[in-house]
């Protein structure tokens, strides 16, 4: 019983908390940086205006050469939340301040 509740409540602190379209679409308009972590390919299908599309597994390697100021705010979304996820984690370590994970490119509506 009380590995069960130990376990409910580690689960329950554990979740990170949810972020709107409301939330994203604020910090883009004060001017973040609207950044598609999809593939190239996934890009040119359709993605949202004023996205810059750096895909995850390139996110570290190409960071740097952007020239992104630790204190600007970053919107990430992708497919489904996996990969925006994450770059949220990537971004973080590199020191940028305010990453909001929008998750799915679907949740922006």
């Amino acid at each position: 019983m009380w590995l069960w509740l130990m376990l409910v409540l580690l689960v329950g602190c554990a979740k990170a908390p949810t972020v709107t379209a409301g939330d994203a679409r604020s910090a883009v308009a004060a001017g973040a940086l609207l950044l598609d972590v999809r593939t190239p390919a996934e890009f040119s299908e359709g993605h949202l205006e004023g996205a810059l599309n750096v895909p995850v597994q390139e996110l570290e390697a190409k960071w740097a050469a952007l020239g992104v100021q630790a204190d600007r705010e970053v919107v990430v979304y992708c497919r489904s939340g996996a990969r925006s996820a994450r770059a949220k984690g990537m971004l973080e370590a590199r020191g940028v301040k305010r990453v909001i994970d929008l998750g799915a490119m679907s949740n922006w509506k």
